[in-house]
């Protein structure tokens, strides 16, 4: 008897072909991770070892206080004040610790914030080229993804486009700034005039059209810019955050949905969220060593500096060797142009020497492709002729 998808997987498995076809059957997905010539800039991964400070902040509170230390956990206060003190201290907004959801990383809180505010047939715009899961967690939640580009020059939202997008089912939008995989950082200005045209959608439709705001990169800035949440200009929004990229520590998840201050009817969105969280079985929560720590995790960082030297680095050389490429104001990419228009063959051709990246089809930027600069300095100098070479070619 053969196996059929759901409807709802089937669909899925359409948007996820790219991403299917790179990381399970591509060249990466067969390398020895093991060879000491790897070039790995696929992933947010580190390619050094942990910040000590984390590793000593998971062993004090492994330690266990109580008998319930290791009981179930869900939404734990003393993590939730830890997450909400942060967010006042760094920001001035005055969060509170009862708007504060506790979450395995931004993947759930994304999930959870969707469930919260679609209905099966609603539409859910979302920015391109984007984070490679915006568009299967919308059609998992069994809405539609509708994806509006960016402005190719500024790689800021095209509000145009977004305001031509929006319909009468339209529901929510995903905003992601520092934006993966383009690097750019919102601005306040263009962060205000969407939040305009969300609220005279939103009137017009007589109910609002929600603002989900991914912000995983929010600590990864450069050139000591300032960041702006679009949550500072808009009430009907969410911000979903992971402590996992400022610790580059991708398996220990641990992250947060926050409602802002101005957020109307939070009480009954509060009480939303935690039964989306719910339907999880409590497994979209942090583990209780990682709600402890988040107090400690808050005042931890990578070195953003190393980071924006290494983008320094790389934006000068591979522009010297031809491509075409924008130097990132936050995040962990790079994004330049493909010598070979079929970027996904481009990038086999890379793996054939050891040199990994991910295609731009991905990351629904065809003709391009991205690379992390989590690779290490001793990855950068290997890879920097191959670069030059495939270039030439």
């Amino acid at each position: 008897m053969s196996h059929r998808f759901s409807d709802s997987m089937q669909r899925i498995r359409e948007i996820q072909r790219p991403l299917i076809r790179f990381f399970l059957e591509g060249s990466w997905s067969k390398r020895d991770p093991t060879d000491p010539e790897n070039c790995d800039f696929v992933a947010a991964n580190p390619q050094e070892m942990v910040l000590p400070g984390f590793v000593e902040a998971l062993q004090r509170w492994t330690v266990p206080g109580d008998k319930d230390w290791y009981g179930d956990k869900l939404n734990e206060p003393y993590a939730c004040e830890a997450v909400a003190a942060g967010l006042r201290e760094r920001r001035g907004v005055p969060f509170r610790s009862d708007d504060v959801l506790i979450t395995d990383g931004a993947f759930t809180g994304l999930n959870v914030c969707i469930r919260a505010i679609t209905n099966p047939g609603d539409e859910v715009i979302y920015l391109t080229p984007s984070w490679f899961f915006f568009a299967a967690i919308i059609a998992s939640g069994e809405a539609s993804p509708v994806a509006v580009p960016v402005d190719p020059h500024t790689w800021d939202p095209d509000l145009a486009a977004i305001e031509a997008a929006i319909t009468e089912r339209t529901s929510a939008i995903i905003v992601n700034s520092p934006h993966n995989p383009s690097g750019r950082i919102y601005p306040p200005e263009t962060l205000e005039a969407l939040a305009d045209l969300l609220t005279d959608a939103s009137e017009r439709r007589g109910r609002p059209i929600y603002l989900v705001s991914d912000e995983t990169f929010s600590r990864i800035v450069f050139d000591d810019r300032s960041y702006s949440s679009p949550t500072e200009f808009y009430p009907y929004s969410f911000v979903v955050y992971t402590y996992t990229k400022q610790l580059l520590t991708p398996s220990q998840r641990c992250g947060f949905v926050a409602l802002p201050p101005t957020m109307p009817d939070r009480e009954p969105m509060r009480e939303a969220l935690l039964l989306g969280l719910l339907t999880y079985g409590s497994h979209g929560t942090a583990s209780n060593v990682l709600q402890r720590a988040i107090g400690d995790l808050e005042g931890m960082s990578v070195d953003v500096k190393a980071l924006q030297s290494r983008r320094d680095r790389m934006v000068t050389a591979l522009r010297s060797f031809g491509y075409g490429l924008h130097s990132p104001e936050g995040t962990f990419y790079l994004l330049p142009t493909s010598p070979d228009p079929d970027d996904e063959a481009f990038v086999e051709r890379l793996a054939a020497e050891k040199v990994f990246v991910m295609p731009g089809t991905v990351v629904e930027a065809p003709g391009r492709f991205r690379i992390s600069i989590t690779g290490s300095e001793q990855m950068v100098d290997r890879a920097l002729p191959i670069f030059e070479a495939a270039a030439g070619r």
